[in-house]
């Protein structure tokens, strides 16, 4: 694929991924761009088929998924999930930094395609905080909660195998992780900058 080397932002729901990304995009509009997922389920009021996701039938998406036009997919709540090829070289033909922001799943399915892109897990600096920023959300149900904690924890393993990863973030302060994130991206961010002024 040619352009900037996409982004996999990974780390589990109340690590901050969310609040960094938005820095990040707020900073440098004109350097990432986001790949717009596909998706079954059906577009919430105010969603716009092409902005917030591609809103597709499940045969439709199937039939993409076994041509192998999807870099990775999933399924959560009956419905699918899932990044296209062509969505991740839209952005890559802007000549800007695409940013996938992904599971565990879906890295691990984007380690067997050839897209090499710079991985990077966003941490809580324990389950403890973790915990309670998920609490005060108040956005979840007991076993909802229990459920993205456990979840949480597993993927902090993974991210501690070596190789996986090539930063890890731990967001304990807003401003540090911030820092370190774009210490991470730095080399990509120029890059985009110097073809931008060229052009």
């Amino acid at each position: 694929m040619a352009g900037p080397r996409p982004v996999v932002l990974s780390g589990p729901s109340g690590a901050g991924k969310s609040t960094l990304l938005k820095k990040l995009m707020k900073e440098y509009d004109s350097v990432f761009g986001f790949s717009v997922s596909h998706t079954t389920r059906n577009p919430r009021p105010g969603e716009e088929n092409g902005k917030d996701y591609h809103y597709v039938t499940r045969e439709v998406m199937q039939a993409s998924i076994d041509n192998g036009e999807f870099i990775e997919n999933a399924e959560f709540s009956g419905n699918m999930y899932g990044t296209s090829k062509a969505a991740v070289q839209d952005v890559q033909a802007k000549n800007l930094i695409c940013i996938l922001d992904i599971d565990m799943q879906g890295v691990k399915n984007i380690k067997k395609t050839d897209l090499s892109p710079i991985y990077i897990s966003i941490q809580p600096p324990s389950m403890a905080v973790l915990e309670k920023r998920l609490r005060d959300r108040k956005t979840e149900s007991e076993e909802s909660l229990q459920k993205r904690l456990h979840a949480a924890k597993v993927e902090m393993e993974f991210s501690k195998e070596p190789g996986v990863f090539d930063a890890i973030i731990v967001n304990d302060s807003l401003e540090d992780a911030y820092g370190q994130l774009k210490h991470a991206l730095l080399e990509e961010i120029n890059k985009v900058k110097k073809n931008n002024m060229s052009l």
